[in-house]
Formats: C-alpha cells, sequence, structure tokens
C-alpha cells in the first residue's frame, strides 16, 4: 500500500534536491499546485517542514510518524531556494553532520550565496539560519543524508568556521568539544593552508588552543 502511493507522486517531485519542493516550483508539473501539494499531504505522501516546504514521505514510513532530520531537511529548504550546488551545511550543523556533537539541535545552519531570512519549521521547535558566504570558495565535501546527498563543510572549514564564529546556531556549549573532535581529524597541513587562504589566522589559534584544552 505505502509503495503504490508513492508512486502517485510524478518523477519531477522525485527528482528534487533532498526530496524538497516548493509549490510555486511545480507550476509545470500541476494546473493547481497549492491545492495539489495540499492534497498529497492529506493523503500523507509530502510531509509540511515548513511554510512552503514539502518533503517526500519515505515509502517504508508512509501512514508512520516520521520526521526528517533537521540538517537534512534544512539542507533541503536551502537546495530548493538556491540550487543543490550552492547550499552547503557548515558551523555546528556540519559538524553535528560529522559525528562532532551527539545531541540534537535546534538551529540548522545552512551558507548560501545571498541573504536570506531565518525559516521557521512547522513540525517542531527549529528554524535553519542562512549564513551568506562565497560557498564556492568553502570546502566542501559530498555527505549522505536519509533524504539524499548534500555539501557539508569538510572538518577542516567546520572548525575554522566554528572558532570563527562560535555563537553561531545557539549551541556554544558544544563549540569546544566539536572543535577538539574536528582537530583529531583534520589534516593539518589542509588546515594551514585554508587558515591562509580565507583570512582565518586568529580562528586558527584560537580553535588550537582549545583542542589543547586552553582557555
Amino acid at each position: 500500500m505505502a509503495e503504490r502511493r508513492s508512486t502517485l507522486l510524478p518523477s519531477e517531485l522525485w527528482r528534487a534536491p533532498l526530496r524538497t519542493v516548493r509549490p510555486q516550483d511545480l507550476a509545470d508539473v500541476y494546473a493547481q499546485p497549492p491545492s495539489e501539494v495540499a492534497r498529497l499531504v492529506d493523503r500523507g505522501v509530502l510531509h509540511r517542514v515548513a511554510h512552503g516546504y514539502y518533503i517526500i514521505i519515505p515509502p517504508d514510513y508512509i501512514g508512520r510518524t516520521w520526521l526528517p532530520v533537521l540538517e537534512a531537511a534544512a539542507a533541503g529548504i536551502a537546495s530548493s531556494i538556491y540550487g543543490a550546488d550552492q547550499a552547503i551545511v557548515m558551523g555546528i550543523s556540519a559538524a553535528r553532520m560529522l559525528g562532532a556533537v551527539p545531541r540534537a539541535l535546534a538551529t540548522a545552519v545552512v551558507a548560501v550565496p545571498s541573504q536570506h531570512r531565518p525559516i521557521a519549521l512547522t513540525d517542531r521547535a527549529a528554524q535553519v539560519r542562512f549564513v551568506r558566504r562565497d560557498t564556492d570558495a568553502l570546502d566542501a565535501e559530498r555527505v549522505e543524508t536519509p533524504l539524499g546527498p548534500t555539501l557539508v563543510t569538510t572538518p577542516e572549514q567546520t572548525l575554522l568556521d566554528l572558532a570563527r564564529r562560535p555563537e553561531l546556531g545557539n549551541a556554544e556549549a558544544e563549540v569546544r568539544s566539536a572543535i577538539r573532535t574536528l582537530y583529531q581529524r583534520s589534516d593539518s597541513s589542509r588546515l594551514t593552508q585554508l587558515a591562509a587562504d580565507q583570512r582565518l589566522g586568529a580562528a586558527l589559534r584560537r580553535a588550537k588552543g582549545w583542542a589543547s584544552h586552553e582557555h
């Protein structure tokens, strides 16, 4: 039954980055996208993650309680706005995806090429924060999520970003331990080169101090 319901969705929706869609992008698929999307939500095949943003529910979870992982949902929202190659999970959210932050967070941070207001999620008390960055200059890698692959800053880039703006993402208590974890996994020459290229020498010095438990 779940499999049959999921096939009701046109292939265009399945091809959306991280299976995240906006009604305004479906004008070529449906004559009346908002009402069609509302119908698919009622039928249990689309999940409303934020106002105007919807994620395809995995076939195995149709008819069951399902909540997308915050960082993957944030990447999907950002990708639907800017495109998959211009949305990069960064900062504390990248640290979370790289396994350096154990607890779930209430703010997701995504680097994008132009300014955008924060977006509050409607399925939980959480928000997506957008940070304007030169996304082409960020050191990033593709990481698999339950919704599909997304770009995430590398351990080296993440470490530098956390040291530069530890308050970003409202999880300062997690930052120092995340930096220590990431520092152990970083390539020192790559880290030094990145800091030089991005003029983050002060952030690197701070990160090294925190990594060695100095205050």
